[in-house]
Parts: C-alpha cells; sequence; structure tokens
C-alpha cells in the first residue's frame, strides 16, 4: 500500500513539473527563462523609477529574481531655482529583487 502511495505522489510530483515547465517555456515568463539559460543582460524597469542592467540567476513565477553584476541607474534633480537633472548609477554584484517591484523586463538587444 505504501509503495503505491509513494507512486502515485511521485506521479503527481512529476506532473506538476512539467507544468511548471511549461509556464516557463511560453508566455512572459519565456524572457526571464532564456535570459538564464544563454546568461544573456536583461534591463529591469522597476517601480521607483529605477533601472537594472543585469544577469538573471534565478526567477520564479513572481517575477522574484536573484541578479547578478548589477547596474542600478537614476536620475536625480538637483537642488535650487536652476536645478538639473543628475544621471547616477551604481554597482551592485547581487541583488534579490521582489517581484512586486517589476514593471518592464527586456532582454539586451545584442
Amino acid at each position: 500500500m505504501a509503495a503505491a502511495n509513494a507512486t502515485v505522489e511521485a506521479k503527481r510530483k512529476e506532473a506538476l513539473e512539467k507544468d511548471r515547465a511549461a509556464e516557463f517555456s511560453s508566455g512572459p515568463l519565456s524572457v526571464l527563462l532564456k535570459a538564464v539559460k544563454r546568461e544573456l543582460p536583461v534591463l529591469i524597469n522597476v517601480r521607483n523609477g529605477h533601472k537594472l542592467f543585469a544577469r538573471v540567476r534565478a526567477f520564479d513565477r513572481h517575477c522574484n529574481m536573484v541578479l547578478e553584476d548589477v547596474m542600478e541607474m537614476w536620475t536625480e534633480r538637483g537642488r535650487g531655482a536652476g536645478a538639473r537633472k543628475l544621471n547616477r548609477e551604481r554597482s551592485i554584484k547581487k541583488l534579490f529583487l521582489r517581484g512586486d517591484s517589476v514593471i518592464l523586463v527586456l532582454l539586451d538587444p545584442k
């Protein structure tokens, strides 16, 4: 009886993995899957107006991502009446990005 339950459970897990693979191989998450498999950089627009240029190492269906070699870019306004916009950037080695802050993900066009 226990062996039969183990077989049913194994089949259920296998079917679930196939469904998840199909979910990632087509649709919007296929962009992230392609970026991970081919190690392509992506440009990510996030909710605070910043942009991240990075390599995706891992992701899930909620668009949570583990990123490497991240270049964060944003624009700040200077102080005072004749203030100009300042383009700022910083480099981050590894970053976990929560999926609810992701607006747009683009593959590097190269």
